[in-house]
């Protein structure tokens, strides 16, 4: 069996597919990051997930791609703890921009990005992967981010500049305080899961002009980072990955319109379009460099 994973900080979504490409079963966990997560936890949270341990003696293959997987160190933190949960199987552990990368592939060159927890972004033709700018995170990066909606609205009400009407909503929904809130932005692990948790109050009130111009602030942004630093920008079809994309997509359209961009189409979870990808372009791939090779 194989087993595809795709993780972000806050979620991890996976799919279980028979040899003939069959879905069997798909289940979500929490995310994994190996910023933040160790090999030790890795493998505890994945013994006690019931849908996967009914198969793990069965499943040979597993390609995961994670949020934070970006070099050969951090990749080891989440392959050891996936060996570990899973002794029987190859394991292969990417970057989640190559998630996001090959779920939006449809045959042509593209910019495909990720806006949910955090944001990212990568040109991807078919073959190669190329990054301009990087993700500096939570604290340095993720412009438009659920974590930068977080900080944004924090701020916001703590400087007593969030509008009346959502202050109000705020500390109904909320009942949080200065010091609550600091000490979960510095003191408490996964600060950035925490933070982008905030984006569901921005859903709740998506029509308040404040809410949408903050939105729009943090996608103009991210558009001016992660997606005008590609030269042949304006000639590609931009796509997008994650929640916060989702769910402000007229505002995302908008934004990239503004620029002569190309705006292409948005996935709220990868995992659908990874399958796809796992079944017939990546073997349009393999056969392509197995020719090269010849």
């Amino acid at each position: 069996m194989i087993l595809i994973a795709e993780s972000g900080s806050t979620k991890c979504d996976c799919i279980l597919l028979d040899p003939n490409g069959k879905e069997v079963d798909r289940f979500s966990t929490m995310g994994f990051n190996p910023y933040f997560h160790s090999s030790e936890l890795i493998y505890n949270e994945l013994s006690s997930l019931k849908p996967l341990s009914s198969y793990a003696s069965k499943i040979s293959w597993v390609y995961f791609y994670g949020a934070g997987c970006s070099s050969a160190s951090l990749n080891a933190i989440v392959k050891k703890g996936l060996t570990n949960a899973l002794p029987n199987a190859v394991i292969s552990v990417q970057h989640d921009l190559m998630a996001a990368a090959y779920s939006t592939y449809r045959g042509e060159p593209q910019i495909s990005c990720i806006l949910g927890t955090g944001s990212n972004s990568v040109f991807f033709d078919g073959t190669t992967l190329t990054e301009e700018v990087p993700a500096l995170a939570y604290i340095l990066g993720d412009e438009g981010s659920g974590s930068f909606l977080g900080k944004k609205l924090l701020s916001a009400f703590l400087y007593k500049k969030l509008p009346a009407e959502l202050s109000d909503a705020f500390i109904t929904e909320y009942g949080l305080d200065k010091d609550s809130i600091l000490n979960a932005v510095y003191n408490k692990p996964n600060a950035n899961v925490w933070l982008a948790s905030f984006s569901r109050f921005f859903g709740q009130h998506k029509e308040n002009a404040w809410v949408r111009s903050i939105v729009k602030e943090g996608f103009t942004l991210f558009r001016d980072t992660h997606i005008l630093c590609f030269l042949n920008a304006k000639e590609v079809e931009v796509n997008f990955v994650g929640s916060v994309a989702y769910h402000f997509k007229d505002i995302l359209e908008q934004v990239l319109l503004e620029e002569g961009l190309n705006f292409g189409y948005v996935l709220k979870r990868p995992l659908d379009g990874l399958v796809n990808y796992h079944l017939n372009f990546l073997k349009i791939l393999e056969n392509r460099r197995e020719s090269k090779t010849q």
